[in-house]
């Protein structure tokens, strides 16, 4: 199934239904009066966010949706139906987005969120609505409203409690296979990966998260150099980032450089989010140069950086339990707030 993360669609709720001009007509009732009846409400547009969707690519083919017009009022003071709703299904992880592409409509960030983006038009009233002492016998009634309509944007940011981020070949695919069950495309040139991947880490049986793979980034990504920064929305909602540093290469500090550069660029808080620091392809090198790479990345980035290979297997244990132990504190953080109001700082302390 091909990976699509945003698209633009056309919503339009139905029409209300006209009201009915109609006058009871019966043997021996010569004034029977009006009996027009009211029209039924156009359908609402709706979008739900629902499990086991992980891609917008239903919304390639098909971009308009548009809810049925309301049915029109009879005789015999017989009222239209409502026109049915006409339901957008997105994944979890969904934003609506007005056509500007920056105000947003709506964050289904849980299945079963539901949102009406387009209000269906009220039926019109039949002319039985209108008799009264003067006019006994009207001959108008109300045509149904129209529906709204208006062009939005829909834009997945995946649902992962871990973001992997680096330069291309800093092995971010082979660490997501060896760390979970999922297969993502494994070759030895750049931008092997042009989609995100997810996996679900499962430490032990009450020790599980999920993990997202994002394609690499180079320096000017975020002017739109390579696959620019399109892909970092989908580590927003991540509680810590893993930024793997390809050790095989000279220049490791530079490369952590660049990263964290574009991450501020792009903003959004990603820049703030606690980092992981690995230097990876551990296989690959010798203890000397382990020891000397190591010593470079943490007189750049201030922190002591893992030592793992995804090849091997070196070290991705205690990554990854380091990064559970961080998910959980987050979490933990989060869910206190909005419990309680209180941010992590002002929580009280014994």
């Amino acid at each position: 199934m091909k990976f699509l993360d945003q698209c633009k669609v056309y919503i339009r709720s139905g029409d209300g239904g006209g009201g009915a001009v109609s006058f009871r007509r019966e043997k021996f009732i010569p004034f029977g009066g009006p009996d027009g009846g009211d029209g039924g409400d156009g359908g609402d547009v709706w979008v739900e966010a629902v499990e086991g969707l992980n891609t917008l690519i239903d919304y390639r083919y098909k971009q308009h949706f548009k809810a049925p017009t309301g049915v029109h009022g009879m005789g015999r003071n017989r009222s239209g139906a409502n026109g049915a709703d006409a339901v957008l299904k997105v994944p979890v992880g969904t934003e609506v987005l007005e056509e500007d592409r920056e105000t947003l409509i709506a964050d289904l960030a849980k299945a079963g969120d539901r949102v009406r983006l387009a209000k269906g038009g009220n039926g019109g009233f039949g002319n039985a609505h209108f008799k009264g002492p003067i006019n006994q016998a009207p001959r108008f009634a109300n045509p149904g409203l129209a529906g709204e309509e208006r062009w939005i944007w829909l834009r997945l940011k995946l649902i992962a409690d871990v973001g992997l981020i680096g330069l291309p070949n800093a092995g971010k695919s082979t660490l997501l296979a060896a760390a979970s069950a999922a297969r993502p495309k494994i070759a030895d040139y750049p931008f092997t990966t042009l989609t995100p991947n997810l996996g679900v880490v499962e430490l032990s049986g009450q020790e599980r998260f999920v993990l997202a793979d994002i394609p690499g980034l180079i320096e000017g990504a975020s002017e739109g150099a390579g696959v620019g920064t399109r892909f970092l929305g989908h580590i927003e909602r991540t509680a810590v980032l893993i930024h793997l540093v390809d050790g095989t290469q000279e220049d490791v500090a530079g490369a952590w450089r660049t990263i964290r550069g574009e991450l501020e660029a792009y903003g959004e808080g990603i820049e703030d989010k606690a980092e992981l620091l690995a230097l990876n392809k551990a296989d690959a090198l010798t203890p000397e140069s382990r020891a000397e790479k190591v010593a470079e990345l943490a007189a750049a980035s201030g922190k002591t950086p893992f030592v793992v290979s995804g090849v091997s297997g070196e070290g991705v244990t205690a990554l990854l339990r380091a990064a559970f132990a961080e998910v959980r504190a987050r979490r933990g953080a989060e869910r206190r707030e909005e419990t309680t109001g209180e941010t992590p700082s002002e929580a009280w302390r014994p």
